[in-house]
């Protein structure tokens, strides 16, 4: 009985044991598969004490699209979001996909393992006959179009949203942006009503009549469709997406516009958005669209910094010709071989 029960000790010390030894070994190759991804782990953000618990009312819904090629820029933006929100748990990123890339959403979720997102597949087909040529390759990539259809794409419970770009950081609390009155608007962004609109559209826009009478009773007023906040009840129920998409079949038809997404929606909302104080949208950072040569900060308050342009700020700091403006997008990069990044 003695011999028994030595044995059967013996027997689950032997198991405890292999199967100590294989959790070990289960932890080191995790461990190194993770030292070999290429973003650091960012810290954890957490609500501060004035923040209401998690709910409906208190969510605020930020879409971004997802790619290998900028990537680096949307866990730039996603840590400086987080980083200055005052309610960092409140927030739930929805991201949009084209191709399917694990190493995507594995660095996502190593990189922000507290982060609250859901991932939405884009089919491209839905726009790869409608997308012409434009001045620049990168603006001809479908995954640039998706914005169009947002409304269409994520749940209908989500009701409101803002969209960002992948080349900006935030330097302000997002919860001042989600908080703008939209004023019964579909759409509230910063815009210019001294811009020259002509400089967006051909001169087959402006010499057919009944074209250039698009603009009649409305300010022709330009936004950057990187940075929205949306009303994305209206946008279903006005069925936006499709007036988005006329144009862009009359685009096919008769070239009337140089660049990709950003006429389409122009030639729908300029001069019927709400407008928002500049400051959220300091764009233009990359340059022009064909050079991308630096540009310097535009005078007032800045609460987004937008790198919209040729010129990425992670590609000319790694090239070490940065503009001068490249050293704001710095403390927010988490990719593991940048020197430049902040410390940890």
């Amino acid at each position: 009985m003695v011999a028994f029960f030595s044995n059967t000790c013996s027997i689950h010390f032997l198991g405890a044991l292999l199967s100590l030894l294989l959790l070990l070994r289960h932890a080191n190759a995790a461990a190194g598969a993770s030292s070999k991804l290429p973003f650091r782990e960012a810290p954890a953000f957490r609500n501060g004490k004035t923040c209401f618990s998690s709910s409906e009312n208190t969510t605020i819904h930020i879409a971004m699209t997802l790619d290998a090629n900028y990537l680096r820029g949307t866990m730039a933006a996603v840590l400086s979001i987080l980083q200055h929100s005052t309610c960092p748990e409140n927030v739930v990123f929805h991201f949009l996909w084209a191709r399917q890339e694990p190493e995507v959403f594995s660095s996502i979720r190593s990189t922000f393992p507290y982060l609250n997102f859901k991932v939405y597949h884009f089919d491209i087909t839905r726009v790869r006959g409608l997308i012409s040529k434009s001045i620049r390759q990168a603006l001809d990539q479908p995954l640039n179009y998706a914005r169009i259809y947002l409304a269409d794409i994520l749940p209908q419970e989500v009701r409101r949203l803002i969209y960002l770009d992948s080349d900006l950081v935030m330097v302000d609390d997002v919860a001042k942006l989600w908080e703008v009155d939209l004023k019964e608007k579909v759409l509230a962004a910063p815009e210019y009503c001294h811009a020259n609109l002509t400089n967006y559209f051909t001169d087959a826009f402006w010499s057919d009549p009944e074209l250039s009478r698009t603009f009649e009773g409305r300010k022709p007023c330009y936004f950057n469709t990187g940075v929205m906040l949306m009303d994305v009840e209206k946008w279903r129920k006005g069925g936006y997406s499709q007036k988005v998409e006329d144009w862009m079949v009359v685009q096919k038809q008769k070239r009337i516009y140089h660049l990709g997404s950003l006429p389409p929606f122009l030639l729908v909302l300029a001069g019927n958005i709400k407008p928002v104080d500049h400051r959220w949208n300091q764009h233009g950072l990359g340059g022009d669209n064909i050079e991308g040569k630096c540009r310097g900060l535009h005078p007032g308050p800045i609460s987004l910094l937008h790198w919209s342009g040729k010129g990425k700020p992670w590609l000319r700091l790694d090239s070490r010709r940065p503009c001068n403006v490249d050293h704001l997008w710095a403390p927010y990069d988490l990719y593991r071989s940048s020197k430049h990044s902040f410390e940890e």
